[in-house]
């Protein structure tokens, strides 16, 4: 397993804004850290927590049944046209699956007012041990932004809340983890990280971006089986240059991860 000291020499070669970087092999828990403590904007990121929550209350049976309509007050824009339109009788998963595979904000929002911001605040805190996540504003996906009453700040969900909450849909530690499992298989978004990957390597994941940060993170399954938990925060801004700065840090953390220890013989 690489060593902090490593983790911090790859952090400062990334040449990305303030980074913090989380890698933690999942069959042991080992792993290092690279963490810049300035509070970060989670983004997108905080989209994998809200549907966690989500699927907890269904578990729970604590979900109204049926379809949820979209309101007009939750339109926002997207990076690809959303299918929710307002009166649209939207289902629980589709909202979940639109969130994650596309980033859907619309669905983000819907899924706020669905949850409850309180109720999947304390729960993802108390069931996931997500002690620093808050779910407080909804989403934009431009200037203005949405008017949201019931806003109470901003959104977090550090680096290594996102690590943990990995780790646990990784293990399949709480009811509906194999299903958001699946949805982050099934990223439509791969810029980042992904495209440092090696042949064989699959990568389990979600993106968050703004104009002031860019964060990526996920579960990633080498070409051998072997499973890592990978999580990038930073405050650089989205762009084609800072996409091609998360790739160039996978190849060389994957050239260190591949790297096998000598034994003296």
């Amino acid at each position: 397993m690489l060593s902090d000291k490593q983790l911090s020499r790859l952090a400062e070669q990334s040449q990305l804004n303030q980074p913090s970087i989380i890698v933690t092999r999942l069959e042991d828990g080992l792993g290092a850290r690279f963490a810049d403590r300035r509070p970060r904007y989670p983004a997108s990121m905080i989209k994998v927590p809200l549907v966690a929550a989500g699927l907890l209350l269904r578990a729970a049976g604590m979900l109204a049944a049926g379809p949820i309509r979209v309101e007009a007050t939750n339109l926002t824009a997207n990076d690809r046209p959303s299918p929710l339109t307002e009166g649209y009788a939207a289902r629980f998963e589709e909202l979940c699956e639109l969130a994650i595979t596309v980033s859907d904000n619309v669905a983000t929002n819907v899924l706020f007012d669905l949850l409850g911001r309180e109720r999947a605040s304390s729960l993802v805190r108390e069931a996931l041990g997500l002690r620093d996540t808050g779910f407080r504003r909804k989403l934009s996906g431009g200037h203005p932004l949405i008017r949201d009453p019931g806003q109470t700040g901003r959104n977090t969900h550090p680096a290594a809340d996102a690590a943990r909450l990995f780790a646990a849909i990784a293990t399949r530690a709480f009811a509906g983890a194999d299903f958001l499992a699946d949805l982050l298989a099934r990223q439509a978004w791969n810029s980042k990280l992904s495209a440092g990957l090696l042949p064989g390597d699959r990568f389990a994941h979600k993106t968050g971006d703004t104009d002031d940060v860019s964060h990526d993170g996920g579960i990633l399954t080498t070409a051998d089986g072997r499973r890592y938990v990978v999580v990038v925060y930073s405050a650089s801004g989205s762009s084609e240059a800072t996409d091609a700065r998360f790739a160039a840090l996978m190849r060389e953390l994957r050239a260190l991860l591949e790297a096998r220890p000598r034994h003296a013989t």
